[in-house]
């Protein structure tokens, strides 16, 4: 419809932007500070096609709401108000009917804690200082994924 006129007022027509039919990539947020929480649920509000569906800050917190929630992807701090995050991959590892992608989202990037994660199969390791800013690429490409992935 650009580049056409409106038959009454003679101005020109909006160009539209089709809305996405894609499901969002629903997001589980596994944090404790709540200062870094805040800005991670501010940053995925402005993601398109990403939806934070809980943030939590306990592993026992964490793995009740991916049982309820079955989210496409977890941010998943290591350490946690009570637990783990080590705690909720092992969790994982003996009984989720759908793995979700996760996250590693840490102030602690010890390279023993770098070989641990990997080995559970994580999609990404990141500094909470320094890969910060990595994270809206990041989530905008599975989003990007899981749309391919369910056509």
């Amino acid at each position: 419809m650009a580049g056409q006129w409106h038959p009454v007022t003679g101005a020109p027509h909006a160009a539209t932007v089709p809305m996405s039919t894609d499901p969002p990539l629903r997001v589980l947020l596994v944090e404790d500070s709540a200062l870094l929480t805040s800005r991670i649920a501010e940053l995925i509000r402005r993601l398109p096609d990403v939806t934070l569906i809980d943030t939590v800050d306990a592993e026992a917190e964490a793995l009740r709401r991916l049982a309820e929630a079955a989210p496409d992807v977890v941010i998943l701090d290591l350490h946690l108000r009570i637990g783990s995050g080590f705690g909720v991959l092992r969790s994982l590892e003996r009984g989720v009917a759908r793995r979700p992608k996760i996250i590693i989202l840490t102030g602690f990037d010890l390279p023993e804690y770098r070989r641990e994660a990997e080995a559970f199969g994580v999609e990404a390791f990141l500094n909470k200082s320094r890969d910060y800013g990595r994270l809206p690429s990041l989530l905008s490409s599975l989003a990007k994924q899981l749309s391919a992935d369910n056509p």
